[in-house]
């Protein structure tokens, strides 16, 4: 082969060589080697794979743009409301016992002392700003009885006891009550009697005199004689 020959063939395979550079050498759409994809935007295009017709693929993008679901409002529920201490459940009554503690003569009983020695003797302060006796652990039961003040109008501002000042006040209780009448004055006696030691006041019957043990008993007769009563009345007697 002649210089010339061979000349002209190296010419040719070097233009066959760079025609494969430019045809299978050159970056594919939307790819560079050792670089990110990236659309139009400049934003990177994560890879992904899918399956499917392009209608899928379509819902698929349309689904992608959606706002993420919000969750259902929670239900909203009326609060439920506490029961106020003392509270009664019924105004229905057909008897009231009541007892009195007053300060002795010339003296006065002060909020403080008061506040104290109900507390010490279980009576919480609550419904018509009243002290109460409840039932141990049924706070949500009328009261046992109660306790209002004397002065008018026999309520107590728990706010201004510390310059509070009263003559006494009153023990009541409203039969039928939580429990039987002489529970109930066996649960009332033992506190009034704590109250007067603790106040040095004097206790006194509903005709304000001066409670002693007859009196004491009397009382008891009455309350099971009431009971026996309710009990009577309860009953129903089938007919023939």
């Amino acid at each position: 082969m002649s210089p010339n020959e061979l000349r002209v063939l190296l010419l040719i395979v070097g233009v066959f060589i760079l025609l494969g550079i430019y045809y299978f050498g050159r970056p594919n759409d939307g790819k560079r080697d050792g670089a990110d994809s990236r659309d139009r935007t400049g934003d990177r295009l994560e890879p992904w794979i899918y399956e499917g017709d392009d209608e899928q693929v379509s819902d698929q993008y349309a689904a992608a743009d959606d706002d993420p679901p919000v969750a259902d409002d929670p239900v909203q529920t009326e609060p439920v409301e506490e029961p106020i201490a003392g509270e009664r459940t019924s105004s229905e009554f057909d008897r009231i016992v009541t007892l009195f503690l007053v300060a002795r003569e010339g003296g006065s009983i002060g909020g403080p002392d008061l506040m104290v020695a109900a507390e010490k003797a279980g009576l919480v302060f609550g419904d018509k700003c009243v002290y109460h006796r409840l039932i141990d652990g049924k706070p949500d039961q009328s009261p046992v009885f109660s306790m209002a003040n004397l002065t008018e109008p026999g309520s107590f501002e728990i706010s201004a006891m510390d310059r509070m000042t009263t003559p006494g006040v009153c023990f009541f209780m409203t039969l039928p009550g939580p429990l039987s009448a002489l529970e109930s004055l066996d649960t009332l006696l033992p506190a009034a009697e704590r109250m007067a030691e603790l106040l040095d006041a004097q206790l006194l019957d509903e005709e304000r005199n001066a409670l002693g043990r007859q009196r004491i008993l009397s009382l008891r007769d009455e309350m099971r004689q009431y009971d026996r009563n309710l009990t009577q009345e309860s009953v129903t007697i089938p007919f023939s």
